[in-house]
């Protein structure tokens, strides 16, 4: 069973040209460079108060672990041997103590401290200064304060600024969609286009809020936590950095082996989701012709492979959390090793040991945000590269030279065709040489075999597509002189194809027209035979409709046709209006065109060939060129190509 093969968007779009795709983005971004540049620079005052906090935290720890030992050192020595109050036994007392004092351990040294007279005990106990602390716990304060409020600041100009830019694209795509040619709709898939407008924009601004400040924050943290590391002691910080790198070249290995999984679990979900919808929108199918194990066993397969990918790349995606725990606690640990060694040979003290270890968290943290950062600009500039490339695409040609205006009012109804030539390419002519006249009031028919160019002549008519060659003349006025608006003006078209939008059955009705009253709208309903089926629904003409209503097509077809009734325009085009309904309603709705169509200048395109046998002149084309001109009568009597055609309906 054929299917759609590869991922359907499932692997990340990485850009084509990321310089010049970034380039052109931040050009974009020209209203709002000064919002950026400070968002960026709040961004990096933040991460350098985020590296001056730990020092302040090591004075911090410093003079509270000077504060809670005993103080002795040599000034406290001589002070305690020149004050004449201390008794000489005591003095003496003190002075075998420190003789004594590294043969003990600690537990022994505090209690022998304790058992010391007042006199000296008062010169040596511990005693924190609340003053310094109090200061340095202020500045400290002040740092993460000023520090949250650079954050929160920057935050809120990030994404003002990434959403503004966000509706600014949706604006210019709104705007670019309604100056694209039919030709561009033509070559592009629905869902191309709508995941330009929707998914695209979202993931410029979702990934423009975060990446431009974690980045810069990243950076400054990374560079700076080196450089804090090497101003405090170059020993701790080389310590510190061959840590870190032992963890990360390790987490490098696990993510080279696990990239592979990840991709080829895109892959099998892209088929595996592609089977899904293929067999779900062909299940009648596939229930029709018992198709129902071999779909299960493909589908097996398909979930098969996807299950093994699917464990793999978890299992090895559910290590990196992991790994940089172990990144962080292998730096803490030897930071703490070699920082006690320093400590025990008085080179640094215990405070240095706190700053360092905060150091380590604010060196290995950026690796990963700006690997994260990096890969959020990959897509913001692929996204952006795809919106740039819908709106960089032709529009249609300029309307300046349109100077004519066509009254609606005031139109009398004549077309004629002159020596048409057309084709979507260079390569291929779909419309060879095509001329024909339409009177006021005349119902034209065009029939002819798929791809005879039929839908192509009414594209022309409507200025949706630029004729390469001849006039088309309304009224004796030529379209190159009139705007597509005011020629969709005088058109009303019922397609093939139906359409109901989200509303009740009163807007879907009278869709951008004014002052229509509901009695109008009652008089169209009961001509084309909808009347009944209105009043039967909940609210009347206040129901609310849906494209994915119960609504069958035919009573689709039925409200485009009353819809097509209420504009009153002079020209109508029915491209096989009356496709999706039965025959019996076709009857009813036959006799509404005919009502509709008195007075003004029709264009029929049908392939039931009953439906247009009361046409005033019916057009036979084929390969692009009118083989036969004349009505149903004459055209039967012939007995050539329409006939043939006319005639084949009514074989078995």
């Amino acid at each position: 069973m054929p299917r759609p093969r590869g991922p359907r968007g499932g692997i990340p779009e990485k850009s084509k040209d990321f310089k010049g795709s970034m380039k052109r983005l931040f050009s974009s971004l020209k209203s709002w460079h000064t919002l950026i540049l400070i968002s960026l620079i709040l961004a990096m005052s933040s991460a350098i108060l985020a590296l001056i906090a730990p020092n302040k935290l090591s004075d911090l720890t410093d003079t509270i672990t000077l504060g809670i030992s005993p103080k002795i050192n040599e000034e406290i020595t001589k002070k305690i041997m020149s004050d004449e109050s201390i008794k000489l036994e005591d003095k003496q007392t003190f002075m075998n103590l420190m003789e004594n004092a590294q043969n003990m351990d600690s537990d022994e040294l505090i209690s022998k401290i304790d058992g010391l007279p007042n006199s000296i005990y008062n010169y040596i106990k511990p005693s924190i200064d609340m003053t310094k602390v109090k200061k340095i716990g202020i500045v400290l304060a002040i740092i993460y304060i000023v520090s949250a409020i650079f954050n929160f600041v920057q935050q809120l100009l990030m994404t003002t600024v990434s959403n503004n830019f966000a509706k600014k694209l949706r604006t210019n795509i709104s705007q670019k969609i309604n100056r694209l040619p039919l030709k561009y709709f033509d070559q592009h898939e629905t869902g191309d286009v709508l995941s330009r407008v929707t998914n695209d924009v979202d993931t410029i601004a979702q990934n423009m809020n975060h990446s431009l400040a974690t980045l810069v924050t990243s950076l400054t943290l990374f560079l700076g936590s080196i450089l804090m590391m090497f101003i405090t002691n170059w020993i701790m910080a080389i310590t510190a950095i061959v840590a870190s790198i032992i963890g990360f070249g390790f987490m490098g290995v696990i993510l080279k082996k696990s990239q592979k999984y990840f991709t080829q679990r895109q892959i099998e979900l892209g088929n595996l989701n592609g089977y899904i919808e293929e067999i779900y929108s062909g299940h009648n199918v596939v229930k029709a012709y018992n198709g129902d194990k071999q779909a299960n066993k493909e589908f097996d397969e398909l979930n098969s492979k996807l299950y093994i990918c699917n464990k793999k790349s978890q299992f090895l995606s559910g290590l990196m959390q992991p790994i940089m725990m172990f990144v962080g606690n292998f730096g803490y640990v030897a930071v703490c090793v070699v920082g006690a060694l320093l400590t025990m040979n008085n080179i640094i003290s215990f405070g240095v040991i706190v700053a360092f270890m905060i150091y380590v968290r604010l060196f290995t943290n950026p690796l990963s945000q700006i690997a994260q950062a990096m890969t959020s600009l990959q897509s913001i500039a692929a996204a952006n590269e795809r919106v740039c490339e819908f709106l960089d695409e032709p529009e249609m040609s300029n309307q300046e030279k349109c100077s004519e205006y066509l009254e609606k009012s005031k139109v009398k109804g004549k077309i004629e065709f002159k020596n048409v030539k057309f084709g979507y390419d260079n390569n291929r002519t779909i419309i060879k040489d095509f001329s024909v006249l339409a009177n006021p009031g005349q119902k034209i028919a065009i029939v002819g075999p798929t791809g005879a160019g039929k839908t192509t002549i009414v594209n022309l008519l409507m200025k949706f597509y630029d004729i390469n060659d001849g006039d088309i003349l309304i009224d004796n006025v030529s379209t190159k002189k009139l705007t597509r608006e005011n020629i969709h003006q005088l058109f009303v078209m019922v397609l093939q194809d139906t359409w109901v939008f989200d509303g009740s059955v009163r807007d879907n009705l009278k869709f951008n027209k004014e002052n229509v009253t509901d009695d109008q709208i009652w008089q169209v309903c009961k001509t084309v035979g909808i009347e009944h089926f209105i009043k039967t629904l909940p609210g009347g003409l206040d129901s609310k409709l849906g494209d994915s209503d119960t609504v069958s097509q035919g009573q689709k077809q039925l409200l485009t046709i009353a819809r097509g009734m209420i504009e009153d325009a002079p020209f109508l085009i029915l491209d096989e209006a009356t496709s999706n309904v039965d025959t019996r309603t076709e009857e009813l709705v036959q006799k509404a065109m005919d009502k509709l169509t008195e007075g003004k200048t029709s264009f029929i395109i049908a392939h039931r060939l009953s439906t247009i046998r009361n046409a005033d002149k019916i057009l036979v084309m084929k390969d692009g060129d009118i083989i036969e001109t004349g009505s149903h009568d004459e055209l039967i009597a012939k007995n050539g190509f329409y006939a043939d055609l006319y005639n084949s309906q009514f074989q078995l």
